[in-house]
């Protein structure tokens, strides 16, 4: 019989996903800990196993790896998490993790993956991507699209497959390039940024694959090109859509061998880079408008992801703001101003809000950016914007409390903990901010424990 481990240390929680599987058919195993789980995992054949990230004897992210690297390594796990973590949702799905979710559970969800891992295990039985030396990156959200995107950045990461990141302008595919890079194997080689929108045509095969001296006018050195400097890192190529035919034609072929040669040299040098592309242009066969030979698109997006624009994932933009905040004078934005940002269009996307943040801190000459200090573009009523279908809405109560969750915990790293200081740092008396603390979960040294408090 199909046996799923469930290893979670809430009893009642543990309880309810032990029915829910049985309901599938399968046999529900439950563990309170990581050592329990050990002992089963060792004792009896597991077919999939159902992993809370945090328990009281440990991470769960170390059973997964010891799960990954050991004789039960086809065993699929689905990590669950009450916490939004971004850095978490990569590692987890970077060291092999089937899937990851968070509570409270969609329980459809919850079983439709199960169900999935479990089909999945009966067809591979040895599943094991590559572990890779943590690394931070700079993307920042907890939306359903963003988790989507950890996901990927993930699974991305534990391959040397080309990867094609498409979306609109501004939306970060360049952040989400080097979350790749820095979540790889190669984390520790070069990550090489090319833009080919910003080399003028005749100068772009000598950028990229270098140059002999005398090659044409100007050539006065060898030059070596970004494909020799990344080496065996990582080769990005942003605005890939601007790249001209003939260059695509000696793209492919570098793609298809992986060999080259300098301009004006006919020696073969061969790569051993990973490639990552991005663009903002139509490029699957098909589209209206496609810019890229169909050969090159299916070489480029072996792994494709597409960053969701910020009007798909609105419920980040209080998460955004704080973040932009960070190194300003300012430190929080009123009511007003933020249902002035949730409300309008962004068509320059996470840059454009990032922008508008930063230039109204320089401007509002003081700790609190209000409507004044917005540009008038996004006051203005005509650029109000409504949800349409597919698109996420958020509450002003929701983002407000966002962005208070956010500077409270900047306020506490700030300070080491100590919440007197964090409560100066604010502008608030220490009650208010014991207060807040409890009302938004957030945990911290006690008053007792706080020097200045004594």
């Amino acid at each position: 019989m199909t046996a799923v481990l469930i290893v979670e240390d809430e009893p009642g929680l543990r309880d309810g996903l032990a029915q829910a599987v049985a309901t599938l058919g399968y046999q529900p195993l439950a563990a309170a800990d990581l050592a329990a789980a050990r002992r089963l995992i060792a004792e009896q054949p597991i077919d999939c196993v159902l992993l809370d990230i945090r328990l009281r004897d440990g991470d769960g992210l170390m059973l997964l790896r010891e799960i990954r690297g050991g004789p039960h390594r086809d065993v699929p796990v689905i990590l669950a998490t009450a916490y939004g973590d971004s850095e978490r949702t990569i590692e987890a799905m970077r060291d092999g993790a089937f899937d990851y979710l968070t509570k409270p559970f969609d329980f459809p969800l919850l079983l439709a993956a199960v169900e999935r891992a479990v089909k999945q295990r009966a067809l591979v039985q040895a599943l094991a991507p590559p572990v890779a030396p943590a690394s931070r990156g700079g993307l920042v959200g907890t939306s359903t699209a963003m988790l989507g995107i950890w996901k990927l950045i993930g699974r991305a990461a534990a391959s040397d497959a080309p990867v094609l990141i498409t979306g609109e302008t501004g939306t970060g595919k360049e952040l989400v390039a080097r979350a790749i890079h820095d979540y790889s194997t190669r984390s520790a080689l070069p990550f090489v940024p090319v833009n080919l929108a910003a080399v003028p045509s005749t100068l772009l095969e000598s950028e990229l694959f270098g140059h002999e001296r005398g090659a044409f006018t100007g050539a006065t050195a060898r030059r070596s090109g970004r494909l020799e400097t990344a080496g065996a890192g990582t080769l990005f190529l942003d605005e890939i859509g601007d790249l001209d035919a003939a260059l695509q034609t000696k793209l492919l072929r570098l793609l298809s061998d992986g060999s080259y040669e300098r301009v004006g040299d006919d020696e073969h040098l061969a790569s051993a880079a990973r490639f990552l592309s991005a663009t903002h242009k139509p490029v699957r066969p098909g589209e209206p408008g496609c810019v890229l030979r169909e050969d090159l698109y299916y070489r480029l997006a072996v792994i494709e992801i597409d960053v969701p624009p910020l009007r798909a994932r609105r419920s980040d933009i209080p998460l955004l703001v704080a973040h932009a905040l960070e190194g300003t004078p300012a430190r929080a934005v009123s009511e007003e101003a933020i249902s002035l940002l949730l409300g309008y269009r962004w068509p320059g996307n996470v840059r454009e809000l990032i922008h508008v943040i930063q230039r109204a801190a320089a401007l509002a000459g003081g700790e609190v950016i209000d409507v004044p200090n917005l540009p008038e573009h996004v006051q203005d009523a005509h650029n109000r914007h409504f949800a349409e279908p597919g698109e996420e809405g958020v509450s002003l109560r929701e983002a407000l409390a966002a962005v208070e969750k956010r500077l409270i915990e900047r306020a506490l790293t700030r300070a080491g903990g100590n919440r007197s200081e964090a409560a100066r740092q604010l502008g608030i008396g220490r009650p208010h901010l014991y207060a807040k603390m409890e009302e938004y979960g957030i945990g911290g040294p006690s008053e007792r424990s706080d020097p200045s408090s004594r």
